[in-house]
């Protein structure tokens, strides 16, 4: 069962918003083999331009789905955004499902309905293999050298940490890191 936790930013959440939101992700129920209750986390956004934003994240054991979409209307938003999750789920399932069964993990997606026509999964073509060194640096140092080669991401050694990390650059021009447990 999908718990949502539904937050606004410039909007206030009313009711019927909120029963919209649990109305279209509800659908997408069909598609999980829930034991425990999985939350789903919506955030709706009102830009000063008059645009809504909705991101959805739905995290999942082994997989995390989530989608977003901006529009004029915040009700078209949660349409799209909720298409969207329906075409990964219809996307990903028969590849999680086989690496699931592999594993021997229980599936995470189920069968909707028999009229479900399954995608051919898609072949990944890596057109280039890059070997690299881990140097030692700070990230500040990693996004310097990030900015120096024009890429959007920068995978460096932590000297403090030790550990593997990635900078990257995000939509908004600002930077992020990811650090990894080891």
């Amino acid at each position: 069962m999908l718990k949502y936790n539904v937050r606004g930013e410039n909007v206030e959440v009313t009711d019927a918003l909120r029963s919209y939101v649990e109305k279209r992700l509800t659908k997408l129920e069909k598609y999980f083999e829930l034991n425990d209750t999985v939350n789903a986390h919506v955030n709706l956004k009102v830009y000063r331009n008059h645009t809504a934003k909705v991101e959805v994240t739905i995290p999942l054991p082994y997989l995390v789905l989530r989608a977003e979409d901006t529009t004029d209307d915040m009700y078209r938003s949660i349409d799209f955004v909720s298409e969207k999750l329906e075409r990964q789920i219809r996307k990903y399932k028969t590849r999680v499902n086989r690496k699931s069964r592999e594993k021997g993990l229980q599936d995470f997606f189920i069968e909707a309905d028999a009229e479900t026509t399954e995608e051919p999964e898609p072949g990944f073509d890596i057109v280039r293999n890059k070997r690299v060194n881990l140097k030692p640096m700070d990230p500040e140092e990693a996004i310097l050298q990030m900015d120096m080669l024009e890429h959007d991401f920068f995978v460096f050694q932590d000297a403090e940490t030790d550990g593997t990390s990635v900078v990257y650059r995000r939509n908004d021009g600002r930077y992020g890191l990811i650090e990894t447990d080891e």
